[in-house]
């Protein structure tokens, strides 16, 4: 696997349709959310993503995009998360978050980290520091809740094993939404 992290204008025009088609193809299709993925705030991201063999249609295996915030709200926001479904259950989520971390914490330095994530997947996020701060509240008709992580902690602190993976049989359609 390689792991990537580039600004939108380091991305290249066949990097940035696979992200999109990714994108596509697990929240618009797998999931259903009826919605224009390219929103609009793609071009102020950081994009983070794991991809095989650039040359298959859909090397993409992991992927999330990062805003750095701004002075009325200067948490670090982490959305369009995502794993492919070859790749649920065998730790590639757990090396997109922790990368995502290390990069909000080397280009963002002492901010808190907020995203948004379906119920289920509370316990998995709190592995890595995060806390419940709002909802739950529907969105595409399943039920969500805000997740803040305050500052970046060693992965020392967190514990030995104190991030759990989804075995296979487990894992959910909404793995890292």
């Amino acid at each position: 696997m390689n792991w990537k992290t580039l600004d939108f204008e380091q991305l290249t025009a066949r990097e940035l349709y696979l992200i999109l088609r990714a994108r596509s193809a697990v929240f618009v299709v797998e999931q259903s959310h009826v919605h224009l993925d390219p929103d609009g705030r793609d071009e102020t991201g950081t994009h983070v993503f794991a991809a095989e063999d650039m040359s298959r249609s859909m090397p993409v295996l992991a992927y999330a995009r990062i805003h750095g915030g701004d002075a009325e709200d200067p948490e670090v926001v982490v959305d369009k998360i995502l794993t492919s479904p070859l790749r649920r259950g065998d730790g590639t989520a757990h090396a997109l978050i922790e990368r995502v971390l290390a990069v909000a914490a080397e280009r963002w330095p002492g901010r808190g980290v907020r995203l948004t994530a379906p119920v289920s997947l509370r316990g998995f996020y709190e592995a890595f520091g995060f806390r419940k701060t709002e909802g739950p509240f529907l969105e595409h008709g399943m039920p969500y809740i805000g997740l803040t992580r305050k500052s970046r902690q060693p992965r020392e602190a967190l514990g030995a094993g104190a991030v759990q993976f989804a075995s296979r049989e487990n894992a959910t359609t909404y793995e890292l939404l």
